[in-house]
């Protein structure tokens, strides 16, 4: 494989205006996703942005900028034109799709993103936690993984049934908190955003239901812990409690 890592960041968040540029500690939130990226050492790292001011804070930190069209519906669909804009002799035959709002990340997540493409039918890498706070399993905001492993080693795949901001599967055993950072083969990506808007994915809110609903395998590798994402105003006050206590 010979991946290529792309950041969507955009200004324009409906709860949290700005969040790209959020202050945490002394930088913009996206340099810190930024240095996670270039710390996993798995490929180039460029940031897809929509506008010029976060364009001039990521070449200003020494990073790739591509600008890409605002009007673009979804992360994924920034993503897929920044690669054509930035690899279009299509040399990078995986793409990481990795949100600018999860600043606290581990950079070894995107290492695990890719292990489930080691099998030939899965067509999207991306990574689940087991839910370790009873309320997690009732908050919307945190999206379930229905899925199953068949032993307690923490590097077991497993393949992705659905996914859901419900509580599933219903039953005795783990719970499952997916991690939206997702490991795409090139061709998988560039039919995942041909495809319309699917019924689940309307639904649930979640995109991801658009590649199962056409039939593609999502592969779930499973990592320790999630990283925490910034959504909110309170999501940001926690990022900034907690990567000011980890230095």
């Amino acid at each position: 494989m010979n991946p290529i890592v792309v950041i969507p960041a955009r200004m324009a968040s409906t709860r949290l205006p700005g969040k790209p540029l959020a202050v945490i500690g002394d930088r913009p939130m996206i340099l810190h996703v930024l240095d996670r990226a270039r710390a996993a050492d798995i490929g180039p790292v460029v940031v897809a942005v929509a506008d010029a001011e976060l364009a001039r804070i990521v070449e200003a930190a020494g990073g790739t900028a591509v600008m890409t069209d605002p009007a673009l519906p979804s992360g994924s669909d920034r993503v897929w034109q920044a690669l054509g804009q930035v690899d279009p002799q299509a040399r990078h035959d995986v793409v990481v799709n990795l949100q600018g709002d999860l600043p606290g990340l581990d950079p070894r997540a995107l290492g695990a993103a890719l292990r489930p493409l080691a099998d030939p039918v899965v067509d999207i890498g991306t990574l689940v936690a087991p839910m370790t706070d009873p309320e997690e399993s009732g908050r919307e905001s945190v999206v379930k993984a229905a899925c199953a492993f068949d032993d307690d080693d923490a590097g077991t795949i497993a393949r992705a049934l659905y996914f859901s901001r419900a509580s599933v599967p219903w039953g005795q055993g783990p719970l499952w908190h997916h991690v939206g950072i997702y490991a795409y083969r090139r061709q998988a990506l560039a039919r995942f955003v041909g495809l319309a808007e699917s019924p689940l994915e309307r639904r649930e809110r979640l995109e991801q239901l658009r590649a199962l609903e056409a039939g593609m395998t999502i592969g779930c590798c499973r990592v320790s812990t999630a990283p925490f994402g910034v959504d909110t105003p309170d999501d940001l006050e926690r990022a900034r409690r907690l990567l000011a206590g980890a230095r």
